[in-house]
């Protein structure tokens, strides 16, 4: 995804990073140049909040258990690849 403006960090990238600066496991500078980008970019910041949203609705569904590290693992990695995917192909219209 991009939204075709420049910015010190692409959108690609902010993207990438939006589950490790919602679990808050960026460092400073990572966090900072998130940030930035997503003040600056709109397309983004929508797609920010949707995360945002699942992360929040999942949170909610399974506050009271726990899923084992493997299983959290797979489906991480499930949700990484369809995003990859995603992203590569663009939404279908």
């Amino acid at each position: 995804m991009s939204c075709g403006n420049p910015h010190a960090t692409d959108c690609v990238e902010v993207l990438e990073l939006v589950y490790g600066f919602l679990d808050g496991e960026l460092d400073d500078a990572d966090r900072a140049r998130i940030v930035q980008h997503l003040d600056e970019c709109s397309p983004c910041l929508r797609q920010y909040g949707l995360e945002q949203a699942v992360k929040s609705l999942v949170h909610r569904s399974c506050a009271c258990e726990q899923a084992p590290d493997r299983l959290r693992i797979q489906i991480v990695t499930r949700i990484r690849q369809i995003s990859i995917t995603y992203r590569s192909s663009g939404p279908a219209d």
